[in-house]
């Protein structure tokens, strides 16, 4: 019932009969089969299903949730057979003949084992394999792998300790897919029975004939791969699934599984500690890719953090009243910025960035902005998309289309270059900007005092300047990254570290400007709850103590000096970008985007997190930095093979990563 893929599917009513009550009825035909047991497992969602069978008068076994080779076994040393048939209960098309022939080969060889699998010339979903009891106790008592405990037979058929034979088919029908593991099978499994009913005998040979006659009705699942299930972790199988209900899959661009490694990221996360993350089947992974997409410099779970949020969810964390917490906040983040006077408080980067565009909008008297950098996803952003030239491109995803975003707004935002002063000063000059919007720093620093100038040419004009540290905050100085350049803005937006995991925004600013607010209307129920200010209360007080932006500073130059000596070992060309903090790499040559891909592959079979950016944590310990170089070593010289003509196609084994954000300014 718990399928990660398709939840409750063996319940799922064909012709009025559950999925599995039609299996075990074809498979109750089976002449050789002395006695039918369900192995299904102890956890309660399997409860309407063991009623249903038990009702039916079935025995049935519930044991291991994980374990399920031990699930066969302790099901069969209840009833000691000779032998165990095994077949799937996700594969309603069964055939009870087949089944008989199976266990007749099995019993004429006298072999250990027997399947129609190995390898498969039959549709997938007439899967079926016999083995004595006596190698089903020897693979419980010896098989250690998590596959061979999960996938019940492996160790049997391959352990060489046991004889095999394999039925096959005249003919290779193996391509066809009758089983069900995901909805689009069942389309396909619920037509067949439809047409056959009120028939349940039907044999696969008709199955296969009513393929020739109605092909279409056979079309829906072809895409899907057999076995796939085996290959694919159950995060990869979750993927799936929510791709299914979730347009794009997920709710931030730049954690979906494309962004990594197609096929083989575990995309879900079980737990989270230190530097360290559990994937859903319970496998230890070190982080050193993006940390949350920059939310942790203290690392993941930080005990003082979490205790302080537990106290809050223990005494209430929204009420009527408004929480003290948020005033507190407020308070500390104007002292840790004498300029600014007062504060909004929001829970994501892209609400701070519309509340501060909004204030100072209403603050200049003026609708147009200039802006530089990555500032979110709402309307009043991408309308710089909204003309031919895709002005964005620079900036986003190469191409990316502003569909949604009203033409009306087209000409609100003017987007310009990192240091490239002149071509802001044209736009003060030929259009009437209110508001100048920028990141402070992202792939490089300023030059020939770009942002002075910039404060400057503000101040002259009348323009709010804004800076949007949502990214840059707390990573190289106790604040703004302004305050290393000296450079005060008349609003500054603060976000992903500021709650070391939990959500929280802030926008601060001076009173002229923000006191704008009150004259427009900026609300929200949840910018309301107590959680978010606690968390980053309680993360300012550790950073403050632990000077965690010198720590992970320091990290992230030592990375980017490392991965200097490695390109210089293997004589690659390497490029650094970014914050020290949030650093990476890029090699530039044609296929750097696949070599990314092969980076995240193989650093992933050994335990690491990895692709071409490092954001550093307090938890990234020089032991951890350590073995991160060791494991990339190797990968570098395979990516020097690559340059010197092997193939890198060859050695990827799924599609190229997709290329995410373009980082330039």
């Amino acid at each position: 019932m718990g399928s990660t893929r398709f939840p409750n599917k063996v319940m799922q009513p064909i012709c009025g009969t559950p999925m599995i009550g039609l299996l075990l009825a074809r498979l109750a035909n089976a002449k050789r089969v002395d006695q039918i047991v369900l192995a299904t497992s102890v956890a309660p969602s399997n409860k309407p299903l063991v009623e249903y069978l038990r009702g039916l008068g079935y025995m049935v076994y519930e044991g291991n949730e994980n374990d399920v080779l031990d699930r066969y076994y302790q099901a069969a040393k209840e009833v000691r057979p000779d032998a165990v048939v095994r077949v799937t209960g996700d594969c309603p098309l069964i055939d009870p003949l087949l089944v008989d022939t199976l266990i007749a080969k099995f019993q004429e060889s006298g072999v250990d084992y027997a399947s129609n699998i190995s390898p498969p010339t039959y549709p997938d979903g007439l899967d079926a394999e016999v083995f004595t009891f006596r190698a089903l106790e020897s693979a419980w008592k010896q098989a250690t792998a998590a596959r061979d405990r999960e996938h019940v037979t492996p160790f049997i058929r391959e352990s060489e300790q046991f004889t095999h034979l394999n039925c096959t088919n005249d003919t290779d029908e193996s391509a066809q897919r009758w089983t069900v593991d995901e909805p689009a099978d069942f389309e396909v499994v619920q037509a067949i029975f439809e047409h056959f009913h009120p028939r349940g005998d039907f044999g696969w040979t008709e199955v296969l004939a009513l393929r020739t006659e109605h092909k279409e009705w056979f079309m829906a699942n072809q895409h899907l791969v057999r076995n796939q299930g085996a290959q694919l972790g159950t995060g990869q199988k979750l993927w799936q699934r929510a791709k299914r209900v979730i347009p794009g899959g997920n709710m931030l661009l730049s954690k979906r599984a494309e962004m990594f490694l197609p096929e083989k990221w575990p995309v879900y996360f079980s737990k989270a500690q230190g530097c360290h993350v559990w994937d859903l089947d319970g496998r230890e992974y070190i982080d050193m890719s993006f940390m949350g997409i920059g939310t942790n410099t203290l690392g993941y779970g930080h005990p003082e953090v979490d205790d302080a949020v537990r106290q809050t969810i223990a005494a209430g964390n929204m009420s009527t009243f408004n929480c003290p917490e948020e005033v507190y906040l407020a308070e500390r983040l104007i002292e840790l910025h004498p300029w600014a006077d007062m504060v909004r408080l929001a829970r994501s980067g892209g609400e701070a960035n519309a509340i501060a565009i909004r204030i100072a909008r209403a603050a200049s008297g003026r609708d147009k902005a200039a802006i530089c950098g990555y500032h979110g996803w709402h309307d009043w952003y991408l309308a710089a998309n909204l003309g031919d030239d895709q002005n964005l491109a620079g900036h986003l995803l190469p191409g990316l289309e502003p569909k949604g975003v009203p033409q009306n707004l087209r000409g609100s935002v003017l987007p310009f270059r990192y240091n490239n002063f002149a071509e802001l000063e044209a736009l003060v000059r030929d259009h009437d900007i209110g508001v100048i919007k920028m990141e402070v720093s992202r792939n490089m620093g300023p030059k020939n005092n770009f942002l002075q100038k910039v404060r400057k040419l503000a101040t002259d004009n009348n323009i709010v300047l804004i800076f949007d540290e949502c990214t840059s905050g707390f990573r190289q100085t106790f604040g703004g990254l302004h305050k290393l350049y000296g450079v005060e803005p008349d609003i500054a937006i603060f976000g992903k570290a500021l709650g070391n995991g939990y959500a929280i925004t802030a926008v601060i600013g001076r009173r002229a400007v923000m006191e704008a607010a009150q004259s427009t209307f900026i609300s929200s129920t949840f910018w309301t709850e107590r959680i978010g200010p606690t968390a980053a209360l309680k993360t300012l007080e550790i950073m403050e103590r632990e000077r965690s932006w010198e720590q992970i500073t320091a990290t992230g130059n030592e990375i980017g000096k490392r991965w200097l000596a490695l390109a210089k070992k293997y004589d690659l060309p390497i490029q650094l970008n970014g914050l020290p903090a949030l650093t990476g790499f890029s090699l530039p040559v044609s296929d750097m985007l696949k070599y990314k891909t092969l980076i995240t592959q193989e650093m992933l079979k050994k335990g690491i997190l990895a692709s071409t950016s490092v954001y550093t944590c307090i938890a990234h310990t020089r032991a951890l930095v350590d073995r991160y170089f060791e494991t990339l070593d190797p990968v570098f010289a395979l990516i020097k093979e690559c340059e010197g003509g092997r193939s890198v196609d060859a050695l990827l084994e799924g599609p190229v990563c997709h290329a995410g954000f373009k980082r330039l300014n």
